[in-house]
């Protein structure tokens, strides 16, 4: 019980990890380790018996119905790795961001292959989910940034949004926010502030989210795991466009033509792309970016092993 919680919770950080990177999905880190539907099947279980259960004191039976402790696990290794690597993760974006773009595209470069092999069955449908799923998100990480918004309803709004993008494999949560305009607010400063008047009501909007949705991811997974299956996959390929190291930040822009400032930091609303020179950074970052592959390796094999036969 102690090591199947222990193991969740790395899991977990993981997750969390994944969820403060834009571009990168806990989700799929949930799927490559093999947790996404033990996970969605444990969100779906809060229902109305569930809290039945709950309110008459069984405490018991409504841990065995939802999967409390594994659930507790999870949630509580993604909250522990989120508050301690958004400072980190300033750092590195700031100081060395080929370095660490590098890293994550490795990472999720691999999870493409690592989680494309478990499809099974090649149908024409298969494929053209597969072929959409990439369209859309490559479409959403072109998409142009909305305006920072702090109002209670839009923050909840996030919420619910955020949540339902960080479990969904291949579409990232921190990068919906982006889009959004709330990523800087919500992600960074209000996490390192531990700022509630922000959190509370991205909160209340992620618990709503997390629980409607895994009833429907749920249903379709079961329904029609292979075509599912294939459409994360190219979700998750679609969304190394994100993750490309060598961009340039498109800065936003006030009404006066200048960068807007925050906290010292000019915020960025897109990207250009470009290709990257051979110099002594290139080769470097694709050592890193390696290491990002070899990373997602060790863990599907972590993952195989602690599956049970």
């Amino acid at each position: 019980m102690i090591k199947d919680c222990f193991i969740a919770a790395l899991k977990g950080m993981g997750m969390g990890a994944a969820n403060v990177i834009p571009g990168v999905s806990g989700g799929t880190i949930a799927l490559i380790t093999g947790i996404f539907q033990r996970l969605i099947d444990a969100l779906k279980s809060f229902d109305l018996q569930a809290f039945k259960l709950f309110f008459r004191g069984r405490w018991r039976a409504f841990a065995r119905r939802t999967d409390f402790f594994f659930l507790l696990a999870v949630f509580a290794g993604a909250a522990a790795s989120i508050l301690s690597l958004a400072r980190l993760f300033r750092f590195l974006f700031d100081h060395y961001p080929v370095f660490i773009w590098s890293y994550f595209f490795g990472l999720i470069l691999a999870s493409v292959f690592f989680v494309g092999k478990t499809i099974g069955r090649r149908t024409p449908a298969v494929v053209l989910v597969f072929i959409l799923g990439a369209a859309i998100a490559a479409t959403i990480s072109l998409l142009r940034p909305a305006a920072q918004n702090d109002s209670f309803w839009y923050l909840v709004i996030c919420g619910v949004v955020a949540i339902c993008s960080m479990i969904l494999p291949g579409i990232s949560g921190s990068f919906v926010l982006i889009l959004m305009g709330n990523y800087e607010l919500i992600v960074i400063d209000a996490v390192n502030a531990l700022d509630w008047r922000i959190l509370l009501p991205v909160a209340l909007g992620a618990a709503v989210g997390l629980v409607a949705f895994s009833h429907f991811l749920s249903w379709i997974f079961r329904k029609f795991r292979a075509e599912t299956i294939s459409a994360l996959t190219g979700f998750i390929l679609g969304s190394l466009l994100t993750l490309w190291p060598w961009k340039t930040a498109v800065w936003r822009l006030n009404a006066d033509g200048a960068p807007v400032v925050r906290d010292g930091k000019k915020l960025a609303e897109g990207y250009t792309y470009s290709l990257p020179p051979p110099d002594e950074q290139f080769w470097w970052a694709l050592a890193v970016m390696a290491a990002g592959v070899l990373t997602i390796w060790a863990t599907e094999k972590l993952a195989v092993r602690n599956d049970p036969p």
